[in-house]
């Protein structure tokens, strides 16, 4: 088995959790690669020595990779899920953040998982993305979301106007500060803040939020994956901004955006005791009264 571990940076409080990962690993004579940047950051800092088979960089490093292990927070996974894209490697989230709802595995509960892991006691969920096109090609090969595109204006003050069609049939002109096209797995992001609705994740949907709008009847719709968005921006200014999770850029308003769903889906572990509905109510407080 070969298993690479991607991350930013390594707190010193997650050094030994770290080591007991590694150690847990080479027991059951598991191959090892390192993004190459996290290694730089750490192996003049750990306590103990990285015994690993390699260092990677980039998509095109890990097409013999079985598992990905992401250690961080849920910005963290969003960037393992770019770096995987369409290579089918299911990715494990470590969490040494804050809130952790896809990076679901508290580093103390660390030896527990792992244990689990060479058991095989979990599930692996497919995860919808997202895929933008535009006559630019911007974004390049990296034109995927699995949490949400998200439109938002420039400047501060003046407001956008956001011509949204299904299928080429119209939707509705938003006139917002933004909107946002949600896969059921960024429906608890930032679509959940603005009032956008919880949707499972094998749900098969889409969910269109707009960001501040103007006319109060204008509210969050639910919509089937099998959908394709065709978006035309009007403002003041003449670019506006452009998000693809953690990936954004200014955009001319003379480019249209096409969002449709990747043909390709994101492998997501989860252990037994991390569905879906356990991991709303422990991580969101869900349904707990707060009368008591």
């Amino acid at each position: 088995m070969k298993i690479a571990i991607y991350g930013r940076v390594l707190n010193e409080n997650f050094y030994d959790s770290f080591n007991e990962l590694l150690q847990k690993m080479k027991a059951h004579k598991v191959e090892i690669i390192i993004y190459e940047p996290l290694y730089d950051s750490v192996v003049n800092k750990l306590p103990f020595e990285l015994n690993i088979s390699g260092v990677f960089n980039s998509h095109y490093d890990i097409d013999d990779v079985d598992f990905m292990f992401s250690i961080g927070g849920d910005g963290t996974f969003l960037e393992t899920s770019s770096l995987v894209r369409n290579k089918n490697i299911p990715i494990v989230g470590i969490n040494t953040g804050r809130l952790g709802f896809l990076s679901d595995i508290p580093s103390d509960k660390i030896s527990e998982a792992i244990d689990n892991f060479f058991d095989k006691n979990f599930t692996i969920e497919k995860r919808t993305l997202l895929q933008l096109d535009t006559d630019k090609k911007l974004f390049s090969d990296s034109k995927y979301a699995l949490n949400d595109v998200t439109i938002h204006k420039k400047e501060a003050t003046s407001l956008i106007t956001i011509h949204v069609y299904i299928n080429n049939e119209y939707l509705n002109s938003y006139w917002a500060d933004g909107l946002i096209v949600s896969t059921p797995t960024g429906s608890t992001a930032y679509s959940m803040s603005l009032g956008g609705p919880i949707v499972v994740p094998n749900s098969e949907n889409f969910i269109i939020t707009p960001i501040a709008s103007h006319n109060l009847t204008v509210r969050p719709i639910v919509i089937n994956d099998n959908n394709e968005l065709r978006i035309k921006v009007e403002g003041r200014s003449e670019k506006f901004s452009v998000s693809l999770d953690s990936k954004s850029m200014l955009i001319d308003s003379t480019v249209e955006l096409t969002i449709k769903k990747a043909p390709f889906s994101v492998n997501v572990l989860k252990f037994k005791n991390n569905s879906f509905f356990t991991t709303l109510r422990n991580k969101l407080m869900w349904g707990i009264d707060k009368r008591n």
